[in-house]
Formats: structure tokens, C-alpha cells, sequence
């Protein structure tokens, strides 16, 4: 059974950085595409980035392209959300998700996945 458990988020000023970890076990993540995805209070949890099972394709939110960068290394079963340039509605608890089947062009969509982590608070403010 494939577990992920997300880490790094924090407190940080805006225009700060910030890199959120996604750690899986139980199966290797070769045969999975992540989705990073988040909530804010009181709104719907919102599609940030995914990135393929081989972690050649990838796929970014309009709020947050040339800002956060999605990475995957299957050697270590892990995957990276590199956050740069951060604004105060960034804020939110992010989430990741693992799906092993994946029309990609659905990558942002929550519904598409399976497995989903506990999430890690981000903070945006002054």
C-alpha cells in the first residue's frame, strides 16, 4: 500500500522560498504520477502542479508558473515542490497525491488520485 507523508512547510515572508517534500513507501513511485494540490480555508482544494511517472512531463497552475518548480526522483521515492517568489495567497495546507493511471491532461484534477498524504501548512506573510 503506497503511503505519502508531505514536509517543509513553514512560515515565510512573501517573495521567500520555500521547498515542500513528498515521501512515499510501501511501492516504488515509478509507476505513479504526482499531483501536488492545495486548500485554503473555506475554499476547494485546487490543482498546483504534477509530474509524470518518469518525471519527464509536467504541468503547472497558472498562479504559480515560473514561481514553483515539481521534481521526482524514483531512486529516492521522493518528490519535490520547489516554491519561489511566494504571495500571501499561496497560503494554504499542501497536499500531495499519487495516481498510478493518469490521462495527463487530467493531472491537475483531484478526483484522478488515489492516495493522498496528511499535508504540510503553508504560511505566506509578513
Amino acid at each position: 500500500q503506497l503511503q505519502l507523508v508531505e514536509s517543509g512547510g513553514g512560515l515565510v515572508q512573501p517573495g521567500g522560498s520555500l521547498r515542500l517534500y513528498c515521501a512515499a513507501s510501501g511501492v516504488t513511485l515509478d509507476y505513479y504520477a504526482i499531483g501536488w494540490f492545495r486548500q485554503a480555508p473555506g475554499k476547494e482544494r485546487e490543482g498546483v502542479s504534477c509530474i509524470s511517472k518518469g518525471g519527464d512531463i509536467t504541468n503547472y497552475a497558472d498562479s504559480v508558473k515560473g514561481r514553483f518548480t515539481i521534481s521526482k526522483d524514483n531512486a529516492k521515492n521522493m518528490v519535490y515542490l520547489q516554491m519561489s517568489s511566494l504571495k500571501p495567497e499561496d497560503t494554504a495546507v499542501y497536499y500531495c497525491g499519487a495516481v498510478r493511471h493518469l490521462l495527463f491532461s487530467r493531472c491537475v484534477l483531484s478526483e484522478e488520485y488515489n492516495y493522498w498524504g496528511q499535508g504540510t501548512q503553508v504560511t505566506v506573510a509578513a
